[in-house]
């Protein structure tokens, strides 16, 4: 059993998910919009464009996603999506494209007891990012 990280967005998951595709290397697996729904009782509230459900596989995760209209939108709180590069470029690359125009820097990228870069954000799509590069800082790295 794996755990499915599941984002909801006030309708702009497209375009975030989208994002997170390319910043990640991830692979768009389906989307479903409110057009494609069989029959009015099928769709959820919002216009023709609003994102039902859609997915997106990363490494070997599945990241679910769907829009939520401004009166169903909840802030995410009590989490955040961990990425964890493998190296220091990559951690400076991703951290430039989701933390561009962040709604919050909650960890600004630093150097920890257990990491060589660590940040913690909100990103433009509120959604709230960990950041962690060990690098020599890894259990069992050469010192």
């Amino acid at each position: 059993m794996e755990p499915t990280i599941y984002l909801f967005f006030k309708g702009n998951c497209l375009e975030a998910m989208t994002h997170y595709a390319d910043v990640l290397g991830g692979q768009i697996n389906g989307i479903f919009r409110n057009a494609d729904a069989p029959d009015p009782e099928s769709r959820m509230p919002g216009g023709d464009d609003m994102v039902m459900n859609m997915a997106m596989t990363l490494g070997s995760a599945t990241v679910m996603a769907s829009d939520n209209t401004e009166e169903m939108y909840d802030k995410p709180r009590g989490f955040r999506v961990s990425i964890a590069p493998t190296s220091r470029e990559e951690f400076d690359r991703i951290l430039a494209a989701l933390a561009k125009d962040a709604q919050s820097v909650e960890m600004a990228p630093d150097e920890t007891f257990w990491a060589e870069r660590f940040a913690m954000f909100t990103d433009q799509y509120g959604t709230p990012w960990m950041l962690s590069y060990e690098g020599t800082k890894a259990q069992g790295a050469p010192a």
